[in-house]
């Protein structure tokens, strides 16, 4: 596909994503329909629309239009790309800039902060109050796109190791200060899948805020833990390397199937992790450390998944808040006496942080706060919290 018709791609797709479709829902349906776009074209045109999507709001601000042609106009206005050569009557392209687009595109005019950073009008209050003289700085790096991290997997490797077996395959990371552990990658992050090193279960993907929450969790050998909201088992498998392999180490997800892929995933990265099913979570031990990964906004994650962000709405904000309660109620019969309960988000709201954190100390008797911290973009990495709470 030349440049053009990626545009083009990318313009309809849109449209059917303003039109109601889940990003990723219509991004598979046009790969799976479009055999003549090759794995660089299919990621090219998801790399456009993911880019436009963080800055919705912004660009269709800059363009006058929340279309598709819009806002692929504005974003490729905003990056310097040369109009006329991408825009115009050739084959594929998208039809060429008119006089009154340009004259759009050169005087767009103010926008209020919710326009300009990108962020659903109704969110303003929680994030001025969340986020306070930070909202401007941390919510312009939710426009950019995120960086790829990894977590060196400790039960198998060294760092230098793992950054030596991904150069073989020309993937060149760099150490990330204040997270033992923990690279980012500075070239070829799309080879990974492929390397040696992913396959020998040396490294996992995980951003740089996940792996400082599985590490603040307080996970040490010899513990008994339970992941209760394990999904995937990416902070499983961090604390599996907390635990230098151990102790007992359980997880649990209210749906099992999200946790499909976890006994192999375990398996490669040489760690004996017990699932238990929600038939039996009743029954399991109680643990000296319960972290609780709930279900959230994932507010702090937006750059990555920037669909998520203009499809909240207050009523579901709401359904998480009183599901993370529930879900706290429920972790917190799990915890031994002396042990700890971690809750942790990817959010950046403090309705869903800090506040979780008090309504759990106002109706729990027997806890305190061990800590609490608030990770964001301007740390490294995703929106992030954690309270760690200890059961006298």
């Amino acid at each position: 596909m030349t440049p053009s018709a990626r545009l083009s791609a990318a313009i309809v797709l849109l449209d059917q994503i303003l039109a109601g479709d889940p990003a990723e829902r219509a991004l598979t349906r046009w790969a799976r329909a479009s055999r003549f776009a090759g794995s660089k074209d299919r990621a090219a045109v998801r790399d456009i629309v993911f880019d436009v999507l963080r800055r919705k709001r912004s660009l269709a601000h800059l363009a006058g239009a929340m279309t598709g042609r819009g806002l692929v106009l504005a974003q490729q206005f905003s990056s310097g790309a040369p109009l006329d050569e991408l825009f115009g009557d050739f084959r594929f392209a998208p039809a060429a800039v008119t006089e009154a687009e340009r004259t759009r595109l050169a005087n767009p005019g103010e926008a209020p902060d919710p326009v300009r950073l990108d962020y659903p009008d109704f969110l303003d209050e929680e994030l001025r109050r969340s986020l306070g003289g930070d909202l401007a700085e941390i919510m312009a790096a939710m426009q950019a796109r995120a960086p790829v991290d990894l977590r060196v997997n400790t039960l198998k490797t060294t760092v230098e190791e793992a950054q030596n077996y991904l150069a073989r395959d020309l993937i060149f990371t760099e150490q990330i200060p204040d997270t033992p552990g923990a690279l980012r990658i500075t070239e070829n992050p799309r080879k990974l899948n492929g390397s040696l090193a992913y396959r020998y279960g040396f490294v996992e993907l995980q951003d740089v805020s996940s792996q400082r929450v599985s590490q603040l969790a307080g996970a040490r050998p010899g513990m008994k833990v339970l992941d209760f909201c394990a999904g995937g088992g990416g902070k499983t498998l961090a604390l599996a390397a907390e635990m230098q392999g151990r102790g007992q180490l359980f997880a649990h997800d209210v749906n099992p199937l999200r946790m499909k892929n976890l006994p192999e995933r375990a398996r490669r990265a040489g760690a004996d992790v017990q699932v238990i099913s929600p038939d039996h979570i009743a029954d399991s031990p109680k643990c000296d450390l319960v972290l609780v990964d709930a279900p959230c906004s994932g507010s702090g994650a937006w750059r990555r998944n920037p669909d998520s962000k203009w499809r909240l709405t207050e009523a579901r904000l709401s359904e998480l808040v009183n599901l993370q309660r529930d879900i706290l109620q429920k972790a917190q019969a799990r915890v031994a006496e002396g042990g700890a309960l971690a809750y942790a988000t990817c959010s950046l709201f403090q309705r869903e942080n800090a506040d979780q954190t008090d309504w759990f100390l106002a109706t729990h008797s027997g806890w305190v706060l061990s800590h609490q911290q608030s990770l964001s973009p301007l740390t490294g990495g995703d929106g992030f919290f954690i309270s760690v709470l200890t059961r006298k």
